[in-house]
């Protein structure tokens, strides 16, 4: 019957801290609002993240639109366990005080994911609001090591462009004379939807930094000729919210 009680009380304490820490009521906690649960057909881009063992994520910050989507492809490089929580610092703090205190505590919800040394997952998130969101790794000791990041979330409403019809010469491309070959990987080729997925260099032109993430393919007859693993080259341009991969080379 102690058992029983002990496991109640803890069960409880998680689910109150849970509902207080990472709900997202629009009365009580809209403020504090990170975003919600992603649809992963809505995904605008991949973001790969490395947790490890000397306590860091790479990379540890990036940008965000309001309203945009984004999947995090999550790999624990690691043989410690590790994990990934987007919150508040105030919650993230307040969370971690509770994982000390039961260090065995394991998560289900839709902003994170833990994960064992050499395992890989994904957390698909829309940001809905402008601002500071920080994440990190709240197993017992981590957070306190350092292990944390923040994701800039910039204002302004995001349209992906597959959703939208654009007017003529509403949105200009990125001249050619602007956009510089980026060296990348091949990492994904979807045929059906045009889509490329590259692990790619920085893209100076976009002031964007070296990823991995999801391209809509300007000729999506480029893709014939491309298989995962392949070196490229190639121009990206951004047109009405949308990132496209153009001019696409094999590199031999």
């Amino acid at each position: 019957m102690k058992t029983i009680l002990i496991s109640l009380t803890l069960a409880s304490a998680f689910a109150l801290t849970s509902a207080g820490a990472f709900a997202h009521d629009k009365h009580s906690h809209d403020d504090e609002a990170i975003g919600k649960p992603g649809v992963a057909t809505a995904t605008t881009r991949s973001i790969a993240i490395i947790m490890s063992d000397t306590m860091r994520f790479t990379p540890s910050s990036f940008s965000a639109k309001q309203g945009e989507t984004i999947r995090f492809v999550i790999k624990n490089s690691g043989s410690l366990k590790h994990e990934f929580i987007l919150g508040t610092e105030k919650e993230l703090k307040a969370h971690y005080e509770l994982m000390k205190k039961n260090p065995e505590m394991e998560h289900s919800e839709p902003n994170m994911i833990t994960l064992a040394g050499g395992q890989t997952g994904e957390v698909i998130w829309q940001f809905t609001k402008a601002g500071k969101i920080d994440f990190a790794c709240l197993q017992p000791g981590h957070y306190d090591a350092g292990m944390k990041g923040k994701v800039m979330v910039a204002k302004g409403k995001f349209i992906e462009a597959e959703h939208h019809t654009q007017a003529a010469g509403a949105v200009a491309a990125i001249p050619d004379s602007d956009a510089d070959m980026v060296d990348g990987e091949v990492r994904n080729i979807n045929q059906e939807s045009g889509k490329i997925t590259l692990k790619h260099g920085a893209i100076k032109n976009l002031d964007m930094p070296g990823m991995t993430m999801v391209f809509k393919a300007k000729d999506p007859a480029e893709l014939d000729k491309l298989q995962a693993g392949d070196k490229v080259r190639f121009k990206a341009e951004k047109n009405n919210g949308a990132i496209y991969a153009r001019d696409i080379e094999l590199v031999k």
